[in-house]
């Protein structure tokens, strides 16, 4: 078995904090009702398959929730320039967005330097996510049928959800849009159709019909076609500097969802979802040693069928269940890299089996109690000679207690995982057998409820991908697990104000973290030839701060403003390393956005500024492996109305706006000044 144990002097202390908060909050809140108001977190109306439905506002939800939480939603959500999920939560702080180039390129999420495999993603409260790679194209997620994204720093702040959203140190929230009707429509048909620069050719199709008071069906469709070339600039330290077209960055995406809903009872809901996305791209690769066209390709498709249920069967008990059968087919073609039997033709299929159980008990009125048992099953097949042909069993519990008061919110998890591998023509990996704990606690020092004080610990851990563990000439059989240890304690405080000032929000958090065993790549015999190992240790220390500014200005103009900035200390501690104490790569040490937007009547203007510091593209931050800060800004301007009684939305959006030549990740050039123009109708 394998326990993780950190320095204990940290245990003792962020628990001597537990307690003193605890203690003095238990005291207050004697004196007081023991009552809950309508709008908390954990009502019996806000559990609605495992996604928190709450009737308060959003900065409510914020400021109670004991984990760290960012939300883009419904206008705001509107308001950014973005076609995908990826680009819409590079405006959270906290996260580096991975973006290989182009509207084709791969987009992956870094959250707090904990590295892309530590962030679960979750669709409509299932998890997604990729066996073979760990990681989760985010560019794939397009923002047409998005209504809602969340972060959460730890987890969601609920003990009424599956275990898996416990295990991550980061979790992603996406909600699709679910069927709202009022009493006298039946059916909403919105067709929507964007284009502009790299070719973009992107329509889209969403239909909700109600079939009866407690059932409804929902579809969406979209295609996205773009050729995805761009001029970029192109310099040579102590050479040359030229200007060249991006190539091979085309792509020809396909997405199709079916989902059908049901009410059950006063309370209960059940949904079936079928999810298809079919994809062929060109990989732009890297620009190196004059080579400025590649010609690698990848087609992936994906599909899922998912149902879960929530029900009540009495006041005091809750379930929740989940099942759902995933399939990932990945294709990946290299005319360069010559085989006995041609060009490199690699084909993957993946398979995952997953189902989940939730009970929840409320004890008293201030105490709950819930169980999660996940099971899954994960195998890998290839079309490569002797294939290790990999299959993993995951065994999931969470057993979680939360406590709430009037001006306390206290959570404790306990986690176990147990993980099992069979593989053929090749060494098994070992068992792994993990049990880690969580607490966190949200504290309202005040009588008023506009300020509150929040802190949590976590240990959790990630497995070792398929990848990780037996690719070949890389795998290494004999990996453990990455843990990972999470500190936080930070503040939120909403103003609600009258006059021009109408609603502000204010959050801030420090944060430590440490990765133990972190998995990194060791060149071997040759330069063909890397290792997987255990050797890297990091530690992670950080401060962001949230702002939202909302302002009734004259003339009916209202002014939506929000300000983020991230400070990262994020270093190797690897003992005996060569590079003890160099920022790791990829992570700058300052980040910072700026998101606006001026409503008047059906007119909205919007802006947004991004700007990430200096950076080093290797783990030695030396000068050759410098990479020079970049800033974006975006503009757009849309008109939503009624033409012919019908809901009309125009947009023109430029992107880039002063043709800023950067690299998010070195040798990937971005875009310059870019545009894109929208049309939505709904019948």
């Amino acid at each position: 078995m394998i326990f993780y144990k950190q320095n204990g002097l940290w245990i003792r202390a962020t628990m001597l904090l537990f307690m003193i908060i605890f203690l003095f909050s238990a005291r207050t809140s004697a004196q007081e009702s023991p009552s809950k108001s309508l709008d908390s977190l954990d009502t019996v109306k806000g559990y609605i398959l495992g996604e928190v439905i709450v009737t308060s506002s959003k900065n409510k939800v914020q400021i109670e929730s004991p984990m760290p939480m960012q939300i883009l939603s419904g206008q705001k959500l509107e308001k950014l320039n973005s076609l995908s999920v990826a680009d819409a939560i590079r405006y959270f702080s906290g996260v580096q967005l991975k973006d290989y180039g182009g509207i084709g390129g791969i987009k992956t999420i870094n959250v707090r330097s904990l590295g892309s495999a530590h962030t679960a993603v979750f669709y409509d409260g299932m998890s997604v996510g990729n066996a073979q790679n760990g990681q989760v194209d985010l560019g794939r997620y397009s923002l047409d049928n998005i209504e809602t994204i969340e972060l959460y720093n730890g987890q969601k702040s609920t003990i009424f959800q599956p275990a898996r959203g416990f295990f991550s140190s980061n979790t992603l929230f996406l909600k699709s849009k679910s069927p709202n009707f009022k009493e006298s429509e039946t059916h909403h048909l919105r067709s929507a159709f964007k284009t502009g620069s790299f070719g973009l050719i992107n329509p889209s199709l969403l239909y909700q019909q109600k079939i009866s008071p407690t059932l409804s069906l929902s579809s969406s469709v979209e295609w996205v076609k773009a050729h995805g070339r761009y001029t970029y600039r192109y310099k040579k330290e102590g050479g040359y500097d030229t200007t060249a077209v991006r190539q091979n960055g085309d792509v020809n995406s396909f997405r199709a969802e079916v989902a059908l809903h049901a009410k059950l009872g006063k309370t209960g809901q059940a949904n079936v979802k079928a999810y298809l996305y079919d994809s062929e791209r060109g990989l732009p690769g890297a620009i190196l040693a004059n080579r400025y066209n590649h010609v690698q390709r990848q087609w992936d498709r994906n599909f899922f069928l998912h149902g879960s249920v929530q029900n009540s069967f009495s006041k005091k008990h809750h379930l929740l269940g989940n099942i759902k059968f995933s399939r990932d087919y990945n294709r990946y073609i290299d005319p360069d890299y010559k085989t006995l039997e041609g060009a490199l033709d690699n084909k993957y299929y993946q398979n995952e089996l997953y189902a989940s159980l939730v009970n929840l008990y409320e004890i008293k009125d201030w105490w709950k109690v819930s169980l999660a048992t996940d099971f899954s099953l994960n195998n890998l097949k290839a079309n490569l000679y002797r294939f290790p042909y990999p299959t993993r069993y995951s065994y999931l519990v969470a057993a979680s207690s939360q406590m709430q008061w009037q001006r306390m919110d206290l959570q404790v998890n306990v986690l176990g995982g147990y993980i099992n591998e069979e593989v053929r023509y090749y060494q098994q990996g070992d068992d792994q057998t993990v049990i880690s704990p969580v607490i966190s606690a949200s504290w309202q020092p005040f009588s008023t409820n506009a300020f509150r004080i929040r802190a949590f610990y976590k240990e959790s851990f990630r497995m070792p991908t398929f990848n990780d563990l037996y690719y070949t000439f890389i795998g290494n059989s004999s990996l453990r697990p990455e843990f990972t240890t999470q500190y936080n304690f930070g503040a939120t405080w909403n103003i609600g104000a009258e006059g021009i000032l109408q609603d502000a929000t204010v959050q801030a958090d420090i944060y430590y973290n440490q990765i133990k065993d972190k998995i990194v790549a060791m060149p071997s015999s040759n330069l063909f030839r890397w290792t997987m190992l255990n050797l890297g240790e990091v530690e992670v220390k950080g401060l962001e701060v949230n702002t939202n500014l909302g302002f009734n200005l004259p003339a009916s103009v209202f002014l939506d403003l929000g300000i983020s900035y991230t400070y990262q200390q994020a270093i190797d501690i690897t003992p005996n390393g060569t590079t003890y104490g160099d920022q790791i790569p990829y992570t700058p040490k300052h980040s910072a956005t700026l998101t606006s937007a001026i409503n008047w009547k059906e007119w909205q203007m919007n802006y947004s500024f991004m700007y990430t510091g200096e950076r080093y593209s290797q783990k030695a931050n030396i000068p050759v492996n410098y990479v020079q800060p970049w800033y974006t800004s975006d503009i757009a301007l849309n008109w939503d109305g009624e033409l012919l009684k019908k809901s009309v939305k125009i947009g023109a959006e430029v992107n880039n706006l002063f043709n800023q030549y950067y690299d998010v990740v070195l040798n990937f050039p971005m875009p310059g000044r870019n545009f894109r123009l929208s049309l939505s109708l709904e019948l």
